[in-house]
Protein backbone atom coordinates (compact mmCIF):
# COMPACT_ATOMS: atom_id res chain seq x y z
CA UNK A 1 0.00 0.00 0.00
CA UNK A 2 2.47 2.16 0.24
CA UNK A 3 4.68 3.94 -2.74
CA UNK A 4 8.28 2.21 -3.19
CA UNK A 5 10.31 4.90 -1.86
CA UNK A 6 8.15 6.47 0.90
CA UNK A 7 7.82 5.90 4.70
CA UNK A 8 4.03 6.10 4.60
CA UNK A 9 0.64 6.71 3.02
CA UNK A 10 -2.00 8.63 4.10
CA UNK A 11 -6.29 7.93 3.39
CA UNK A 12 -8.41 10.90 4.02
CA UNK A 13 -12.47 10.85 3.27
CA UNK A 14 -15.07 12.85 4.46
CA UNK A 15 -18.78 11.32 4.91
CA UNK A 16 -22.07 12.91 5.84
CA UNK A 17 -24.30 10.87 7.96
CA UNK A 18 -28.19 11.41 8.65
CA UNK A 19 -28.25 9.57 12.23
CA UNK A 20 -25.44 8.52 14.82
CA UNK A 21 -25.03 4.83 15.34
CA UNK A 22 -23.98 3.54 18.59
CA UNK A 23 -20.89 3.12 17.03
CA UNK A 24 -20.27 7.35 16.55
CA UNK A 25 -22.35 8.61 19.66
CA UNK A 26 -18.97 8.64 22.17
CA UNK A 27 -17.00 10.00 19.37
CA UNK A 28 -19.27 13.31 17.91
CA UNK A 29 -20.89 16.17 19.86
CA UNK A 30 -24.75 16.21 18.64
CA UNK A 31 -24.15 19.29 16.86
CA UNK A 32 -21.72 17.31 14.15
CA UNK A 33 -23.27 15.29 10.67
CA UNK A 34 -20.19 15.01 9.09
CA UNK A 35 -17.14 12.82 9.35
CA UNK A 36 -13.86 13.36 8.51
CA UNK A 37 -11.65 9.99 8.62
CA UNK A 38 -7.74 9.83 8.12
CA UNK A 39 -5.57 6.64 7.95
CA UNK A 40 -1.83 6.79 7.78
CA UNK A 41 0.18 3.62 7.38
CA UNK A 42 3.64 3.63 8.00
CA UNK A 43 6.25 0.76 6.98
CA UNK A 44 6.45 -0.34 10.33
CA UNK A 45 3.45 0.07 11.92
CA UNK A 46 -0.15 -0.57 11.60
CA UNK A 47 -0.41 3.30 11.40
CA UNK A 48 -2.91 5.77 13.21
CA UNK A 49 -6.62 6.80 12.51
CA UNK A 50 -8.21 10.04 13.02
CA UNK A 51 -11.92 11.19 13.36
CA UNK A 52 -12.82 15.12 12.79
CA UNK A 53 -9.15 15.16 14.17
CA UNK A 54 -9.00 13.39 17.07
CA UNK A 55 -6.97 10.22 17.19
CA UNK A 56 -8.76 6.83 17.77
CA UNK A 57 -7.64 3.04 17.41
CA UNK A 58 -7.92 1.36 13.93
CA UNK A 59 -9.98 -1.18 15.47
CA UNK A 60 -12.66 1.74 15.81
CA UNK A 61 -12.14 2.99 12.73
CA UNK A 62 -12.96 -0.64 11.40
CA UNK A 63 -16.07 -0.57 13.08
CA UNK A 64 -17.14 2.73 12.34
CA UNK A 65 -16.53 1.63 8.46
CA UNK A 66 -19.30 -1.03 9.24
CA UNK A 67 -21.87 1.45 9.22
CA UNK A 68 -21.06 3.52 6.39
CA UNK A 69 -19.87 1.77 3.77
CA UNK A 70 -20.24 -1.55 1.85
CA UNK A 71 -18.11 -3.15 -0.63
CA UNK A 72 -19.58 -5.43 -3.05
CA UNK A 73 -17.74 -7.68 -5.48
CA UNK A 74 -14.97 -10.55 -5.45
CA UNK A 75 -16.61 -12.03 -2.37
CA UNK A 76 -14.71 -9.56 0.04
CA UNK A 77 -18.01 -8.75 1.92
CA UNK A 78 -18.53 -8.92 5.52
CA UNK A 79 -22.54 -9.96 5.03
CA UNK A 80 -21.28 -13.34 3.41
CA UNK A 81 -18.38 -14.14 6.81
CA UNK A 82 -20.64 -12.80 9.21
CA UNK A 83 -24.39 -14.82 9.83
CA UNK A 84 -25.58 -12.53 12.34
CA UNK A 85 -25.73 -10.08 9.40
CA UNK A 86 -28.19 -12.50 7.21
CA UNK A 87 -30.35 -12.41 10.23
CA UNK A 88 -30.12 -8.50 10.75
CA UNK A 89 -31.46 -8.15 7.37
CA UNK A 90 -34.28 -10.49 7.61
CA UNK A 91 -35.07 -8.77 11.19
CA UNK A 92 -34.97 -5.37 9.60
CA UNK A 93 -37.19 -6.88 6.48
CA UNK A 94 -39.63 -8.42 8.84
CA UNK A 95 -39.43 -5.36 10.81
CA UNK A 96 -39.35 -7.54 14.16
CA UNK A 97 -37.47 -5.27 15.94
CA UNK A 98 -40.18 -4.91 19.01
CA UNK A 99 -40.20 -8.56 19.57
CA UNK A 100 -36.42 -9.44 19.04
CA UNK A 101 -35.96 -6.45 22.02
CA UNK A 102 -38.37 -8.57 23.92
CA UNK A 103 -36.85 -11.76 23.37
CA UNK A 104 -33.22 -9.78 23.89
CA UNK A 105 -34.37 -8.50 27.33
CA UNK A 106 -35.87 -11.86 28.61
CA UNK A 107 -32.81 -13.85 27.63
CA UNK A 108 -30.30 -11.40 29.97
CA UNK A 109 -32.90 -11.51 32.40
CA UNK A 110 -33.01 -15.31 32.13
CA UNK A 111 -28.80 -15.69 32.31
CA UNK A 112 -28.70 -13.38 34.86
CA UNK A 113 -31.54 -15.64 37.33
CA UNK A 114 -29.60 -18.54 36.27
CA UNK A 115 -25.88 -17.21 36.96
CA UNK A 116 -27.76 -16.36 40.91
CA UNK A 117 -28.69 -20.12 40.75
CA UNK A 118 -25.05 -21.50 40.19
CA UNK A 119 -23.79 -19.55 42.24
CA UNK A 120 -26.02 -20.77 44.96
CA UNK A 121 -25.57 -23.80 44.47
CA UNK A 122 -22.04 -23.53 44.68
CA UNK A 123 -21.92 -22.31 47.82
CA UNK A 124 -24.82 -24.77 48.83
CA UNK A 125 -22.53 -27.58 47.94
CA UNK A 126 -19.35 -25.86 50.19
CA UNK A 127 -22.19 -24.41 52.31
CA UNK A 128 -21.65 -26.84 55.80
CA UNK A 129 -18.41 -27.02 55.48
CA UNK A 130 -18.03 -23.25 55.02
CA UNK A 131 -20.40 -22.72 58.14
CA UNK A 132 -18.34 -24.89 60.33
CA UNK A 133 -14.92 -22.81 59.14
CA UNK A 134 -17.02 -19.08 59.51
CA UNK A 135 -18.43 -20.58 62.91
CA UNK A 136 -15.28 -21.08 64.13
CA UNK A 137 -13.57 -18.01 62.87
CA UNK A 138 -16.41 -15.84 64.55
CA UNK A 139 -15.87 -17.32 67.56
CA UNK A 140 -12.14 -16.96 67.72
CA UNK A 141 -12.06 -13.37 67.21
CA UNK A 142 -15.02 -12.49 69.60
CA UNK A 143 -13.85 -14.59 72.01
CA UNK A 144 -10.38 -12.59 72.03
CA UNK A 145 -12.46 -9.50 72.76
CA UNK A 146 -10.56 -7.49 70.86
CA UNK A 147 -10.38 -3.07 71.50
CA UNK A 148 -9.41 -0.28 69.20
CA UNK A 149 -6.34 0.97 70.30
CA UNK A 150 -5.60 -1.72 72.25
CA UNK A 151 -2.68 -2.80 71.02
CA UNK A 152 -0.70 0.10 71.60
CA UNK A 153 -1.90 0.67 75.45
CA UNK A 154 -0.10 -2.87 75.58
CA UNK A 155 2.70 -1.81 74.03
CA UNK A 156 2.99 0.62 75.95
CA UNK A 157 2.87 -0.73 79.30
CA UNK A 158 4.95 -4.07 78.40
CA UNK A 159 8.30 -1.26 77.60
CA UNK A 160 6.95 0.56 80.76
CA UNK A 161 7.44 -2.91 82.74
CA UNK A 162 10.84 -4.16 81.16
CA UNK A 163 12.20 -0.70 81.96
CA UNK A 164 10.68 -0.80 85.56
CA UNK A 165 13.86 -0.10 87.66
CA UNK A 166 14.85 2.49 85.11
CA UNK A 167 11.64 4.38 85.56
CA UNK A 168 12.07 4.04 89.67
CA UNK A 169 14.65 6.37 89.63
CA UNK A 170 13.80 8.43 87.17
CA UNK A 171 10.74 8.83 89.42
CA UNK A 172 12.97 9.04 92.66
CA UNK A 173 15.21 11.54 91.18
CA UNK A 174 11.84 13.99 90.06
CA UNK A 175 10.29 13.54 93.90
CA UNK A 176 13.43 14.40 95.39
CA UNK A 177 14.01 17.74 93.04
CA UNK A 178 9.86 18.29 93.82
CA UNK A 179 9.48 17.35 96.21
CA UNK A 180 10.91 15.13 99.01
CA UNK A 181 14.82 16.37 99.27
CA UNK A 182 15.81 19.68 101.74
CA UNK A 183 16.05 22.58 98.92
CA UNK A 184 13.23 20.93 96.76
CA UNK A 185 11.39 23.25 94.60
CA UNK A 186 8.43 22.90 96.96
CA UNK A 187 10.16 23.89 100.03
CA UNK A 188 12.29 26.87 98.11
CA UNK A 189 8.83 28.21 96.15
CA UNK A 190 7.50 27.96 100.16
CA UNK A 191 10.27 30.22 101.53
CA UNK A 192 10.04 32.17 98.02
CA UNK A 193 6.65 32.86 98.65
CA UNK A 194 6.64 34.45 102.60
CA UNK A 195 9.39 36.66 101.28
CA UNK A 196 6.88 37.94 98.72
CA UNK A 197 4.52 38.29 101.19
CA UNK A 198 6.33 40.62 102.99
CA UNK A 199 7.34 42.78 100.41
CA UNK A 200 3.51 43.41 99.27
CA UNK A 201 3.15 45.00 102.90
CA UNK A 202 5.42 47.83 101.32
CA UNK A 203 4.31 47.56 97.99
CA UNK A 204 0.83 46.18 96.64
CA UNK A 205 2.44 45.93 92.65
CA UNK A 206 3.82 42.42 94.55
CA UNK A 207 0.48 40.85 95.06
CA UNK A 208 0.66 39.80 91.32
CA UNK A 209 3.95 37.92 91.94
CA UNK A 210 2.76 36.27 95.25
CA UNK A 211 -0.20 34.93 93.22
CA UNK A 212 1.47 33.38 90.62
CA UNK A 213 4.16 31.97 93.22
CA UNK A 214 1.24 30.46 94.72
CA UNK A 215 -0.26 28.70 91.69
CA UNK A 216 2.85 27.83 90.52
CA UNK A 217 3.54 25.77 94.05
CA UNK A 218 -0.15 24.18 93.13
CA UNK A 219 1.29 22.61 90.27
CA UNK A 220 4.46 21.71 91.54
CA UNK A 221 2.23 19.51 94.11
CA UNK A 222 -0.19 18.40 92.15
CA UNK A 223 2.82 16.70 90.22
CA UNK A 224 4.49 15.66 92.92
CA UNK A 225 1.33 13.39 93.78
CA UNK A 226 1.14 12.13 90.15
CA UNK A 227 4.64 11.23 90.58
CA UNK A 228 3.57 9.67 93.94
CA UNK A 229 0.80 7.65 92.29
CA UNK A 230 2.95 6.35 89.68
CA UNK A 231 5.43 4.99 91.84
CA UNK A 232 2.65 2.90 93.82
CA UNK A 233 1.19 1.58 90.63
CA UNK A 234 4.50 0.29 89.09
CA UNK A 235 4.24 -2.65 91.01
CA UNK A 236 5.96 -5.03 88.47
CA UNK A 237 5.85 -8.53 89.03
CA UNK A 238 6.76 -11.56 86.18
CA UNK A 239 3.35 -12.63 86.52
CA UNK A 240 2.06 -9.05 85.05
CA UNK A 241 4.68 -8.85 82.28
CA UNK A 242 3.94 -12.61 81.15
CA UNK A 243 0.13 -11.67 81.09
CA UNK A 244 1.36 -8.30 78.96
CA UNK A 245 3.19 -10.63 76.61
CA UNK A 246 -0.20 -13.78 76.37
CA UNK A 247 -2.25 -10.90 75.25
CA UNK A 248 0.02 -9.44 72.49
CA UNK A 249 1.08 -12.69 71.40
CA UNK A 250 -3.03 -13.51 70.77
CA UNK A 251 -3.17 -10.34 69.13
CA UNK A 252 -0.43 -11.19 66.76
CA UNK A 253 -1.91 -14.35 65.64
CA UNK A 254 -5.54 -12.87 65.16
CA UNK A 255 -3.24 -10.49 62.75
CA UNK A 256 -1.54 -13.23 60.94
CA UNK A 257 -4.70 -14.71 60.39
CA UNK A 258 -7.52 -11.78 59.24
CA UNK A 259 -5.08 -8.92 59.06
CA UNK A 260 -2.97 -6.28 59.18
CA UNK A 261 -4.49 -4.67 62.56
CA UNK A 262 -7.03 -5.03 65.12
CA UNK A 263 -9.13 -2.84 62.51
CA UNK A 264 -8.51 -4.98 59.83
CA UNK A 265 -9.58 -8.03 62.60
CA UNK A 266 -12.94 -6.75 63.18
CA UNK A 267 -13.68 -5.57 59.58
CA UNK A 268 -13.09 -9.36 58.86
CA UNK A 269 -15.57 -10.43 61.91
CA UNK A 270 -18.46 -7.83 60.30
CA UNK A 271 -18.13 -9.73 56.83
CA UNK A 272 -17.84 -13.25 58.36
CA UNK A 273 -21.00 -12.49 60.25
CA UNK A 274 -22.41 -11.17 57.32
CA UNK A 275 -21.72 -14.69 55.23
CA UNK A 276 -22.69 -16.85 57.66
CA UNK A 277 -26.05 -15.35 57.87
CA UNK A 278 -26.18 -15.26 53.42
CA UNK A 279 -25.06 -18.43 54.08
CA UNK A 280 -27.92 -19.77 56.50
CA UNK A 281 -30.46 -18.50 53.93
CA UNK A 282 -29.12 -19.54 50.72
CA UNK A 283 -31.41 -22.57 50.74
CA UNK A 284 -34.33 -20.33 50.96
CA UNK A 285 -33.08 -18.11 48.01
CA UNK A 286 -32.72 -21.15 45.65
CA UNK A 287 -35.90 -22.41 46.38
CA UNK A 288 -37.18 -19.11 45.60
CA UNK A 289 -35.50 -18.98 42.44
CA UNK A 290 -36.75 -21.86 40.77
CA UNK A 291 -40.35 -20.10 40.29
CA UNK A 292 -38.85 -16.83 39.14
CA UNK A 293 -36.75 -19.01 36.52
CA UNK A 294 -39.55 -21.34 35.20
CA UNK A 295 -41.32 -17.81 34.98
CA UNK A 296 -38.64 -16.17 32.85
CA UNK A 297 -37.99 -19.23 30.94
CA UNK A 298 -41.52 -19.41 29.32
CA UNK A 299 -41.50 -15.53 29.02
CA UNK A 300 -38.66 -16.11 26.69
CA UNK A 301 -39.90 -19.20 25.03
CA UNK A 302 -43.42 -17.43 24.18
CA UNK A 303 -41.67 -14.08 22.79
CA UNK A 304 -38.80 -15.92 21.04
CA UNK A 305 -41.54 -18.30 19.25
CA UNK A 306 -43.44 -15.66 17.75
CA UNK A 307 -40.28 -13.87 16.70
CA UNK A 308 -39.22 -17.45 14.95
CA UNK A 309 -42.88 -17.48 13.06
CA UNK A 310 -42.72 -13.74 11.70
CA UNK A 311 -38.93 -14.75 10.69
CA UNK A 312 -40.40 -18.06 8.79
CA UNK A 313 -43.14 -15.96 7.01
CA UNK A 314 -41.22 -12.97 6.27
CA UNK A 315 -38.27 -15.22 4.87
CA UNK A 316 -40.68 -17.20 2.16
CA UNK A 317 -41.62 -13.73 1.33
CA UNK A 318 -38.64 -12.50 1.06
CA UNK A 319 -36.75 -15.75 -0.82
CA UNK A 320 -40.19 -15.05 -3.80
CA UNK A 321 -39.02 -11.10 -3.93
CA UNK A 322 -35.04 -12.02 -3.86
CA UNK A 323 -35.69 -13.98 -7.09
CA UNK A 324 -37.84 -11.72 -8.70
CA UNK A 325 -34.99 -9.19 -8.68
CA UNK A 326 -32.45 -10.92 -9.80
CA UNK A 327 -34.20 -12.32 -12.16
CA UNK A 328 -34.61 -8.67 -14.06
CA UNK A 329 -30.99 -8.20 -13.37
CA UNK A 330 -30.10 -11.17 -15.35
CA UNK A 331 -30.04 -14.36 -13.29
CA UNK A 332 -33.54 -15.72 -14.75
CA UNK A 333 -32.95 -19.29 -13.19
CA UNK A 334 -31.53 -18.38 -10.32
CA UNK A 335 -33.03 -19.74 -6.95
CA UNK A 336 -32.88 -18.05 -3.56
CA UNK A 337 -33.70 -19.88 -0.22
CA UNK A 338 -33.03 -18.65 3.29
CA UNK A 339 -32.13 -21.20 5.82
CA UNK A 340 -33.41 -21.42 9.06
CA UNK A 341 -32.30 -23.70 11.60
CA UNK A 342 -33.92 -23.59 15.16
CA UNK A 343 -32.29 -25.08 18.24
CA UNK A 344 -34.99 -27.02 20.34
CA UNK A 345 -36.10 -24.99 24.00
CA UNK A 346 -36.43 -26.94 26.56
CA UNK A 347 -35.79 -26.63 30.68
CA UNK A 348 -32.44 -28.69 30.15
CA UNK A 349 -30.92 -26.18 27.33
CA UNK A 350 -31.96 -22.65 28.88
CA UNK A 351 -28.11 -22.25 29.50
CA UNK A 352 -28.00 -22.13 25.93
CA UNK A 353 -30.26 -19.54 25.21
CA UNK A 354 -29.54 -16.37 22.89
CA UNK A 355 -30.19 -12.95 23.13
CA UNK A 356 -31.62 -13.17 18.84
CA UNK A 357 -34.03 -15.71 19.56
CA UNK A 358 -34.03 -19.55 18.65
CA UNK A 359 -32.80 -19.35 14.89
CA UNK A 360 -29.42 -19.04 12.76
CA UNK A 361 -29.74 -18.03 9.56
CA UNK A 362 -28.44 -18.31 6.31
CA UNK A 363 -29.08 -17.29 2.76
CA UNK A 364 -28.44 -19.66 0.14
CA UNK A 365 -28.31 -19.44 -3.85
CA UNK A 366 -28.54 -21.72 -6.68
CA UNK A 367 -27.17 -19.27 -9.67
CA UNK A 368 -28.27 -21.91 -12.46
CA UNK A 369 -30.36 -24.56 -13.13
CA UNK A 370 -29.48 -27.70 -11.96
CA UNK A 371 -27.07 -26.71 -9.37
CA UNK A 372 -27.53 -27.34 -5.52
CA UNK A 373 -28.45 -24.31 -3.26
CA UNK A 374 -24.89 -23.58 -1.55
CA UNK A 375 -24.43 -20.63 1.29
CA UNK A 376 -23.78 -16.91 -0.50
CA UNK A 377 -20.97 -16.85 1.28
CA UNK A 378 -19.12 -19.34 -1.26
CA UNK A 379 -20.91 -17.99 -4.44
CA UNK A 380 -17.98 -18.12 -7.37
CA UNK A 381 -18.85 -15.14 -9.36
CA UNK A 382 -18.32 -11.78 -7.88
CA UNK A 383 -20.71 -10.24 -10.99
CA UNK A 384 -23.25 -12.72 -9.38
CA UNK A 385 -22.39 -11.71 -5.58
CA UNK A 386 -22.75 -7.80 -6.69
CA UNK A 387 -26.25 -8.51 -8.23
CA UNK A 388 -27.48 -10.62 -5.54
CA UNK A 389 -26.64 -7.49 -2.92
CA UNK A 390 -28.31 -5.28 -5.01
CA UNK A 391 -31.01 -6.97 -5.39
CA UNK A 392 -31.06 -7.34 -1.47
CA UNK A 393 -30.19 -3.71 -0.84
CA UNK A 394 -32.76 -2.64 -3.23
CA UNK A 395 -35.37 -4.72 -1.16
CA UNK A 396 -34.40 -4.11 2.23
CA UNK A 397 -35.62 -1.13 4.41
CA UNK A 398 -32.73 0.62 5.25
CA UNK A 399 -33.87 4.17 3.80
CA UNK A 400 -32.57 6.04 7.05
CA UNK A 401 -29.35 4.69 7.06
CA UNK A 402 -26.88 6.89 4.68
CA UNK A 403 -24.45 4.72 3.59
CA UNK A 404 -21.97 4.63 0.44
CA UNK A 405 -22.24 1.36 -1.16
CA UNK A 406 -19.28 0.20 -3.58
CA UNK A 407 -20.16 -2.50 -6.38
CA UNK A 408 -17.22 -3.92 -8.08
CA UNK A 409 -17.42 -4.94 -11.35
CA UNK A 410 -21.46 -5.30 -10.98
CA UNK A 411 -21.69 -5.99 -14.91
CA UNK A 412 -19.68 -8.92 -15.07
CA UNK A 413 -21.39 -11.60 -16.91
CA UNK A 414 -24.43 -9.40 -18.68
CA UNK A 415 -24.80 -7.20 -21.19
CA UNK A 416 -28.27 -5.57 -23.34
CA UNK A 417 -31.71 -4.82 -21.25
CA UNK A 418 -30.02 -6.64 -18.01
CA UNK A 419 -27.43 -4.21 -17.58
CA UNK A 420 -30.26 -1.61 -18.32
CA UNK A 421 -32.11 -3.50 -15.67
CA UNK A 422 -29.24 -3.62 -12.93
CA UNK A 423 -28.10 0.21 -14.21
CA UNK A 424 -32.32 1.49 -13.16
CA UNK A 425 -31.78 -0.66 -9.66
CA UNK A 426 -28.26 1.60 -8.90
CA UNK A 427 -29.92 4.51 -9.85
CA UNK A 428 -33.35 3.94 -7.68
CA UNK A 429 -30.90 3.12 -4.83
CA UNK A 430 -28.77 6.07 -5.34
CA UNK A 431 -32.24 7.80 -4.20
CA UNK A 432 -31.65 6.40 -0.52
CA UNK A 433 -27.68 5.93 -0.86
CA UNK A 434 -24.56 7.00 -2.36
CA UNK A 435 -23.33 4.57 -5.12
CA UNK A 436 -19.91 3.94 -6.28
CA UNK A 437 -19.85 1.66 -9.35
CA UNK A 438 -16.99 0.77 -11.43
CA UNK A 439 -18.20 -0.23 -14.73
CA UNK A 440 -17.24 -1.35 -18.35
CA UNK A 441 -20.77 -1.17 -19.53
CA UNK A 442 -22.37 1.90 -21.78
CA UNK A 443 -25.56 1.07 -19.98
CA UNK A 444 -24.76 1.46 -16.80
CA UNK A 445 -22.35 3.99 -16.94
CA UNK A 446 -24.66 6.34 -18.95
CA UNK A 447 -27.32 6.25 -15.86
CA UNK A 448 -24.86 8.01 -13.71
CA UNK A 449 -25.12 11.22 -12.00
CA UNK A 450 -21.34 11.90 -12.08
CA UNK A 451 -18.16 10.69 -14.16
CA UNK A 452 -14.56 9.99 -12.86
CA UNK A 453 -11.95 8.28 -15.34
CA UNK A 454 -9.24 7.32 -13.81
CA UNK A 455 -5.87 6.49 -15.97
CA UNK A 456 -2.53 5.38 -15.29
CA UNK A 457 0.22 6.62 -16.87
CA UNK A 458 3.99 6.11 -16.72
CA UNK A 459 6.18 9.03 -16.25
CA UNK A 460 10.15 8.91 -15.46
CA UNK A 461 10.00 4.88 -15.23
CA UNK A 462 7.60 5.76 -12.33
CA UNK A 463 3.09 4.50 -12.12
CA UNK A 464 1.05 7.44 -11.81
CA UNK A 465 -2.68 6.84 -11.59
CA UNK A 466 -5.05 10.00 -11.93
CA UNK A 467 -8.55 10.33 -11.10
CA UNK A 468 -10.49 13.21 -12.78
CA UNK A 469 -14.47 14.37 -12.96
CA UNK A 470 -15.98 14.43 -16.46
CA UNK A 471 -17.45 17.75 -17.96
CA UNK A 472 -20.35 16.50 -20.17
CA UNK A 473 -18.65 16.53 -23.23
CA UNK A 474 -15.90 14.34 -21.62
CA UNK A 475 -18.56 12.07 -20.39
CA UNK A 476 -20.38 11.68 -24.02
CA UNK A 477 -16.56 10.70 -25.43
CA UNK A 478 -15.79 8.20 -22.60
CA UNK A 479 -19.22 6.41 -23.40
CA UNK A 480 -18.91 6.30 -26.71
CA UNK A 481 -15.47 4.62 -26.16
CA UNK A 482 -17.11 2.24 -24.01
CA UNK A 483 -19.35 1.59 -27.09
CA UNK A 484 -17.16 1.73 -30.31
CA UNK A 485 -13.85 0.89 -28.85
CA UNK A 486 -10.95 2.81 -29.53
CA UNK A 487 -12.42 4.30 -32.66
CA UNK A 488 -14.80 6.42 -31.99
CA UNK A 489 -17.23 7.51 -34.77
CA UNK A 490 -19.62 10.26 -34.88
CA UNK A 491 -22.27 7.89 -34.62
CA UNK A 492 -20.84 6.59 -31.24
CA UNK A 493 -20.66 10.44 -30.06
CA UNK A 494 -23.93 10.27 -31.20
CA UNK A 495 -25.46 7.08 -29.76
CA UNK A 496 -23.59 8.38 -26.48
CA UNK A 497 -25.29 11.63 -25.91
CA UNK A 498 -28.36 10.32 -26.14
CA UNK A 499 -28.06 7.68 -24.20
CA UNK A 500 -26.78 10.07 -21.39
CA UNK A 501 -30.12 12.66 -22.02
CA UNK A 502 -32.18 9.85 -22.34
CA UNK A 503 -30.69 7.86 -18.66
CA UNK A 504 -30.79 11.90 -17.14
CA UNK A 505 -33.71 12.78 -17.85
CA UNK A 506 -32.06 15.66 -20.46
CA UNK A 507 -33.35 17.36 -23.69
CA UNK A 508 -31.61 16.11 -26.38
CA UNK A 509 -29.41 19.12 -28.36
Amino acid sequence: MIRTGKKETSVEVILPFRKKTANLKNLLPESENELFIQRKISEQKAGKGYINGTLVPIKKLKEIGEDLVDIYGQNDHVFLLNLDYQLNYLDDYADDYSLKKDVSRFAQELKKLLREKKELETKEREREQRLDFLHFQIKEIEKANLKQGEEEELRQSRNILKNAEKIGSLVEQALEISYTQENSISSLLAQLQNVVSGLTDFDKAFNEADEAIGQFSITIGEFSDFLIKFKEKQTTTPEKLEELEERLSQIEKLKRKYGASINDILSYLKLAKKEYEELGTSQEKLAALEPEIEKKFNQYKSTAEKLSSLRKNSARKLEKEVEKEISLLGMKKARFKIKIEAFPLSQDTMEKVKENGTEEVEFLISPNPGEDLRPLRKIASGGELSRVMLALKTIGKEIERLKTLIFDEIDSGIGGKTAEFVAQKLKKLSNQHQIICITHLPQIASFATHHYRIDKKVDKERTFTKVKELSFEERVTEIARLLAGTRITETALRNAREMLNHNLGLKSN
